[in-house]
């Protein structure tokens, strides 16, 4: 059964939540690909919708959403995501994950893009209290 950590952000005030999936609504996350929607209610987010953005799996690879499927892949990066060159013209071979969400995945980074039945305030204030 897979387990996720959600990384949840508000683009519109800039707060974030970060909270733990397993089980059933983790199951809404598996075979999604990056820019997909889910529901909200897979995070507690009731009457929201939530756009994939991007992740991690287990070794700290981040997910491409130039790579197609769940598998690693190397390829060779100018800049973007997984690579930052430090000069012009610079290009690595780097290992990462593709775009689909599967078990091997750890973290899922995910924005609001439909908010107008939920309650963020509720939502995001409980994180800010805890720290």
């Amino acid at each position: 059964m897979a387990t996720f950590q959600v990384v949840v952000s508000d683009p519109n005030s800039g707060r974030t939540a970060q909270l733990e999936v397993d089980g059933q609504d983790a199951n809404r996350f598996v075979g999604r690909e990056l820019g997909d929607e889910v529901e909200g209610r897979a995070v507690g987010l009731d009457g929201a919708t939530l756009e994939l953005t991007g992740g991690s799996d287990d070794a700290g690879r981040p997910l491409r959403e130039d790579v197609a499927g769940p598998n690693l892949e190397e390829v060779l990066l100018t800049g973007g995501v997984g690579y930052n060159p430090t000069r012009d013209g610079e290009r690595k071979r780097v290992t990462v994950r593709g775009r689909e969400i599967s078990d091997a995945v750890a973290q899922i980074n995910v924005k609001v893009t439909d908010a107008e039945n939920a309650d963020l305030d509720a939502f995001f204030g409980d994180e800010e209290g805890e720290e």
